[in-house]
């Protein structure tokens, strides 16, 4: 970057100072010329006078200083003071706080009071230098959006491998209470065997049992047996109402031989041929 431009130093101080003044004015203009920026700055700021000429020379002394940030103070409140040369000025020093649109407004109005190739050159400076700072800008968001997009990869993975491990878990304990399930219904179905046979075998005692009593139910006693014996027996000697319509049937049959003379065929019982009687013919 081209040097600062200063102007001849605090010449319009030393027209309007008094003694005292006076001697500050060559005591800072000593020490500026001797490089002691910060001695120089110090004593322009004793003096009372609040004028622009004062705050140019006072910007000056703060910028060979290295004090940017305060020569920018001063530098504005010179407004008026050999502007293409203050603007210039005024643009270093914001071009050293890296403020580059301060310092390339500062530099082009500069130019526009009619400055020199310096401030041109230092204009270049200070676009490019705002063009590498927007190219670092972009580059280092895309380096962290890069970064970001890393870690959030990272993340997912990790998260993932979390979620499928803990599914496997999970699978595990799914395929314990199955394999568990399946045991206990194993032994269960072997238990149904001797369960079932011990139902099979209370059920045949039950039925037994049962049987027992309706056969100790059904069984007469001597006293009933005794009684239905008798039932019957009268039952065999009483004649059915059949029996006697037969009787009768034969008796008045036998009546009407008799009376007729008729003769008689005897039958003996248990089978055989009739037997006649002697001296009695059948017609």
């Amino acid at each position: 970057m081209k040097k600062v431009v200063l102007s001849m130093f605090m010449c319009a101080l030393v027209l309007h100072a008094g003694l005292t003044d006076f001697k500050t004015i060559e005591a800072a203009k000593e020490a500026y010329e001797s490089k002691a920026y910060g001695k120089s700055a110090a004593l322009l700021r004793s003096l009372e006078t609040k004028s622009p000429q004062k705050a140019y020379d006072l910007g000056n002394a703060l910028y060979k200083a290295k004090h940017y940030k305060e020569a920018i103070k001063a530098y504005e409140k010179a407004k008026g003071v050999e502007e293409a040369t203050r603007l210039h000025n005024l643009g270093n020093s914001y071009f050293q706080q890296q403020q580059w649109d301060k310092a390339i407004k500062a530099y082009e109005e500069a130019l526009k009071e009619g400055a020199s190739s310096d401030t041109k050159f230092n204009l270049e400076l200070a676009k490019k230098a705002k063009e590498r700072k927007e190219q670092k800008k972009k580059q280092q968001q895309k380096e962290k959006q890069k970064q970001q997009k890393k870690q959030q990869q990272k993340k997912e993975k990790k998260q993932n491998k979390e979620q499928k491990k803990q599914q496997n878990k999970e699978q595990q304990k799914q395929n314990q209470q199955k394999q568990e399930k399946k045991q206990q219904q194993k032994q269960e179905k072997k238990k149904q065997p001797s369960k079932k046979k011990g139902e099979q075998k209370k059920k045949q005692n039950e039925n037994k049992e049962q049987g027992k009593k309706r056969s100790q139910e059904k069984k007469p006693s001597k006293e009933e047996k005794a009684s239905q014996k008798k039932q019957e027996q009268a039952q065999q000697a009483k004649p059915s109402k059949e029996q006697k319509r037969k009787a009768q049937a034969i008796k008045r049959l036998l009546k009407k031989m008799q009376k007729g003379k008729t003769p008689t065929m005897l039958y003996q019982m248990g089978g055989g041929k009739p037997k006649r009687e002697e001296g009695v013919n059948p017609w």
